[in-house]
């Protein structure tokens, strides 16, 4: 499953539609919030758990989408207005995080970890 169009609608939005047809409206912030990078997510490295820093500041800029681009046939790379770029959203994962936003539209209002 691909994402068919990924697009800006207004500066809290993205609009996702896939090659099924079904599509979705995704908050900036529930995106960005579920960024799958070590940095944000942590990883397992050799049987040792990494675990992120502690939250840091809001930085201006990290609920802005500045860019985004296809890698490969499998994720998209999002680049955020405060640099931060790490993360790459499998479609898998991607379409995941549509579907449980739209399962549950409250959970837009509630951080995922940051």
């Amino acid at each position: 499953m691909h994402p068919a169009q990924f697009k800006k609608l207004n500066e809290e939005n993205i609009l996702v539609k896939w090659d099924d047809g079904k599509e979705f409206t995704v908050p900036m912030k529930y995106l960005r919030d579920r960024c799958p990078c070590a940095s944000c997510q942590g990883e397992s490295v050799l049987w040792r758990e990494y675990k992120p820093s502690p939250l840091q500041v809001l930085t201006p800029g990290k609920y802005n989408l500045k860019a985004a681009e296809v890698v490969g046939d499998y994720a998209l790379a999002l680049t955020w207005v405060d640099g931060h770029n790490t993360g790459l959203y499998a479609f898998d994962y991607l379409r995941r995080i549509c579907e449980e936003l739209a399962s549950n539209p409250a959970a837009a209002a509630k951080p995922d970890r940051n």
